[in-house]
C-alpha cells in the first residue's frame, strides 16, 4: 500500500506489516516492496496454509551488508513482486532473537562452510530449513548465483520435487539436533593443564608485528586476551602478558578506535587494526573496557586507563537513554557511505584548522592527500578519504595542544554531520555487560560518575524489563514497549553485571537481586541432567530446536557468563546449588575446553576460578562511609581475578556476618576457613591480594 505525504514525512511507494514492530532493524525494511512477516504465528499460519516455503532474512540494524542486500534486492521491484508471489518472507533482528539465529545459522555453517549476517534461509512450513547462506548478490558473482536466479531454483524445486525437499529438510534437522545437543563429558575433572593447553594454543596465532591474534579481518574478541591475561599473570607467563599489552596499544592506536569520539568499532577489515567496520557495538565497548581496566592493574601503564574512560564517556554521550538504559549499536553507514561520518579528507582539515593544528594532526594521524580508506561495495566511492589512527605518537611539548586543539574541532565539525543511524533499544543481555564494566571502572578508577551511571542503569532495567512478582526478565525494551522473549544470555550477562555492582558497592540490595536473577535463571533454563543452559525456555512456541550457547566469540556465550558468575555468588553466599549448577556446566564444556579451547576463552576463566579457592575480601563497615570506600577502591586496585568482594550485611555467608568492624572500617583478606589478621590499611591490603 502507499503512505500519504504528511508534514512529517514523504510518500512511500510501500509500507508492509513490519511498521508494526518495534525493532529498528525491522523498521527498516517497513517501506520494502517485499511482503514482510515479522517472526511469528501470523507468517507461520500462512506459509502453512498456501504450503509455500518460508524466505527467512536475519540481519541487524547496523550490519553494513545488510543494508547493501537491501538496496540491491529487497527494494528491487521485480525481485519483491517474485518473493511475495512465492514465498513466505520473514524478517527476524539476530539481536532480539538470538536464539533463532543460532538455529539457522548453525544450519548454514555446518552446510556451508560459512556464516555471517545478512543471513537468509529457505525453510518449510514447519519451520525446518532446507537451504541457505549469506549476502546474495544482484548479478552472479563472488561465486554466489543472483538472489533472483536462486529463487527461481529453490520455487522450481518446491514445486517438482517437494517431497525431496521435505525428507531432505527432516534429515537435516535430525542432525542439527545432534549436532546441537550438549551433553555433559565422562572425561576426568578438568585441571590446570587444560589453561596451559589452551593458552599456547592462543599464544602460537598471535600476531607480533600487529598486535591480536590471527589475521585479517581482525575481531577484538575481548574475553580471548582477557583469559591470556589472567592466566600470564597466575602463572607468571610474561610473554602471555606481553602480547595482551601489546595487543592493547596497537588496537588502541588503530582505526578500529575511534581516534576524536571514542568507543570501538566492531572490527577491522585488515591485519593492522586501521581500517575498521565502522559499526558500533555496546557488547564491544563494553568488554573492552574490562580488558583495558585490566591491562591498566597488570602494567600500571595510564593509558589503559585513558582508553576505558574513552570508551565510557562515548557510551555515556552517545549510547545513554535518558532514563538510563544503554542503546544497542551504532551504524557503519551514513547518507549511504560507509564510514563517511568518521573519514577525513587531507583538504577538509586544511580548511578547519590552522596551519600549526593541521601540520600536527597530519603527522599524528599520518593523513596522506591518498587517504586510506575505499569503500569496494560502493558503486561510487569517495575519494581521499582518511580513517584516523595514531601514526606519529612522539609529539613535542609544542605539539600537545596543538593535537588537542585539532581534536577539538574536528569533533565540533564531526558534530555537525549526518549521523550513523542509531539503533536505541535497549537489551537486557548487553546491557548488563556495559553496567558491570561501568561498575568495575568505578570500582578501579574511583570516578563517582560510572557508579551512578551504574545504578541508574540497573533501575532502568528492573523498571522496564524485570517482572519482580514472576521473577521474568523480559529482553528487548523500546519506544516504552518491552518483548515477550526469554534468553538465558540476558539473565546471565545481567547477573554478572550485578555482581559487579555489588562487589563495587557492598550495597545488599544489589546482592538480593543477583540471588533472585540466579534463581530464575536456574529455574526457567538449567539442564540439571546434562549440564549447563539452555538458551531458550522449554515452552517457546517457535523454536524447532532447543540449544545451548556454548561458543565465546564476539559476545560471549550465555553458558560461559552465568558459570563465572554462579561461581562467583557461590562464593560470596555459600549457596552449595550455585556451585552445583557451575560444576555441572563446566563438566558439559569439558570436551571442548580440551579439544577447541579457542571456541571458549570465557568459559576457560570460569573454569580458572573453578580450580582454586577464591580469596574472599570481607569488608565490615558502613558502605556509606568514606573510609569502606576506600578500602573497597584498593580491594579493586589489584589484578587479583581469583578474588571476590563482599561485606557483611544481607545476603552473605555466615561466616562474613561474624566479623566485627573494629574501630572503623576493617578489611579480612578469608581463603577458606582462614582469614588473615584484619586491617584498615588500603596499603596491606595491597600487598595482601598480592602475596
Amino acid at each position: 500500500m502507499t503512505t500519504p505525504a504528511t508534514s512529517a514525512g514523504p510518500t512511500y511507494a510501500h509500507t508492509n506489516r513490519l511498521a508494526r514492530e518495534k525493532s529498528p532493524y525491522l523498521l527498516q525494511h517497513q517501506h520494502n516492496p517485499v511482503d514482510w512477516y515479522a517472526w511469528g504465528e501470523e507468517a507461520f499460519a500462512r506459509a502453512r496454509k498456501e504450503d509455500r516455503p518460508i524466505f527467512l532474512s536475519i540481519g541487524y540494524s547496523t550490519c553494513h551488508w545488510c543494508h547493501v542486500m537491501e538496496r540491491e534486492s529487497f527494494e528491487n521491484e521485480s525481485v519483491a513482486a517474485y518473493l511475495n508471489e512465492h514465498f513466505v518472507s520473514i524478517k527476524v533482528d539476530r539481536e532480539e532473537r538470538p536464539d533463532v539465529d543460532k538455529i539457522y545459522m548453525t544450519f548454514v555453517q555446518s552446510t556451508t562452510g560459512g556464516g555471517g549476517w545478512p543471513l537468509n534461509c529457505f525453510l518449510t512450513p514447519e519451520l525446518k530449513p532446507f537451504y541457505g547462506g549469506t549476502y546474495f548478490p544482484p548479478e552472479g558473482k563472488y561465486g554466489r548465483p543472483s538472489f533472483l536466479d536462486l529463487l527461481k531454483q529453490i520455487t522450481k524445486l518446491w514445486q517438482t520435487r517437494r517431497g525431496d525437499i521435505a525428507n531432505s529438510a527432516g534429515e537435516l534437522h535430525d542432525k542439527l539436533a545432534a549436532m546441537t545437543a550438549k551433553s555433559a563429558s565422562n572425561d576426568p575433572p578438568l585441571t590446570a593443564d587444560a589453561l596451559t593447553h589452551a593458552a599456547l594454543l592462543f599464544k602460537r596465532t598471535f600476531d607480533y608485528h600487529n598486535g591480536g591474534f590471527g589475521d585479517a579481518p581482525k575481531f577484538p574478541q575481548p574475553s580471548q586476551p582477557a583469559f591470556l591475561l589472567r592466566y600470564g599473570a597466575e602463572f607468571a607467563d610474561a610473554e602471555a602478558v606481553r602480547m595482551v599489552l601489546s595487543t592493547c596499544d596497537h588496537m588502541a592506536a588503530g582505526g578500529i578506535h575511534d581516534q576524536i569520539g571514542g568507543g570501538f568499532a566492531r572490527y577491522s577489515v585488515d591485519a593492522e587494526w586501521l581500517v575498521p567496520h565502522f559499526e558500533k557495538m555496546l557488547y564491544d565497548n563494553a568488554q573492552l573496557v574490562n580488558l583495558y581496566l585490566d591491562a591498566w592493574l597488570v602494567s600500571g601503564d595510564q593509558r589503559h586507563a585513558d582508553t576505558a574512560r574513552d570508551i565510557l564517556q562515548y557510551v555515556l554521550r552517545d549510547m545513554t537513554h535518558p532514563g538510563g538504559g544503554f542503546y544497542s549499536a551504532e551504524d557503519a553507514d551514513s547518507e549511504g557511505k560507509e564510514g563517511k561520518f568518521y573519514c577525513w579528507t587531507r583538504d577538509e582539515l586544511s580548511k578547519l584548522l590552522t596551519p600549526e593544528e593541521f601540520n600536527a594532526a597530519v603527522r599524528y594521524f599520518g593523513v596522506t592527500e591518498k587517504g586510506n580508506f575505499v569503500d569496494h561495495s560502493d558503486p561510487q566511492p569517495l575519494s581521499g578519504q582518511n580513517v584516523m589512527s595514531i601514526v606519529d605518537p612522539k609529539l613535542s611539548k609544542a605539539d600537545e595542544p596543538l593535537l588537542a586543539s585539532a581534536k577539538h574541532k574536528m569533533f565540533a565539525a564531526r558534530s555537525l554531520r549526518v549521523r550513523p543511524h542509531l539503533d536505541d533499544k535497549v537489551l537486557a543481555s548487553w546491557n548488563g555487560l556495559m553496567l558491570g564494566a561501568m561498575a568495575r571502572a568505578y570500582a578501579v578508577l574511583g570516578d563517582e560518575a560510572y557508579r551512578v551511571a551504574a545504578e541508574k542503569n540497573l533501575a532502568f532495567i528492573q523498571d522496564k524489563l524485570w517482572d519482580a512478582k514472576t521473577g521474568t526478565l523480559y529482553h528487548r525494551w523500546r519506544d516504552g514497549e518491552r518483548d515477550t522473549v526469554q534468553l538465558q544470555e540476558a539473565y546471565a550477562f545481567l547477573l554478572a553485571g550485578v555482581l559487579d555492582l555489588y562487589e563495587a558497592t557492598l550495597e545488599p540490595q544489589h546482592l538480593d537481586f543477583a540471588i533472585s536473577l540466579a534463581d530464575s535463571m536456574l529455574a526457567r533454563f538449567q539442564d540439571q541432567e546434562e549440564g549447563g543452559f539452555w538458551q531458550s525456555a522449554a515452552d517457546a512456541p517457535d523454536l524447532i530446536l532447543r540449544v545451548k550457547e556454548d561458543y565465546d566469540g564476539a559476545e560471549p556465550s550465555g553458558n560461559s557468563v552465568a558459570t563465572l558468575a554462579l561461581l562467583k555468588l557461590a562464593a560470596i553466599t555459600e549457596r552449595a546449588d550455585y556451585r552445583k549448577a557451575a560444576d555441572g556446566a563446566l563438566q558439559m564444556a569439558s570436551e571442548r575446553l580440551q579439544n577447541f579451547p579457542q571456541a571458549a576463552p570465557y568459559m576457560l576463566q570460569a573454569l580458572d576460578f573453578s580450580l582454586r579457592e577464591p580469596k574472599r575480601v570481607v569488608i565490615a563497615g558502613d558502605p556509606a562511609q568514606s573510609q569502606t570506600r576506600v578500602l573497597l577502591h584498593a580491594a579493586h586496585s589489584v589484578f587479583q581475578p581469583g578474588k571476590v568482594v563482599l561485606g557483611t550485611a544481607g545476603a552473605v555467608e555466615a561466616f562474613a556476618k561474624t566479623l566485627p568492624a573494629k574501630e572503623g572500617a576493617t578489611v579480612y583478606l578469608c581463603t577458606g576457613t582462614s582469614c588473615q589478621a584484619p586491617t584498615r590499611d588500603a596499603l596491606k591490603i595491597k600487598e595482601l591480594l598480592l602475596k
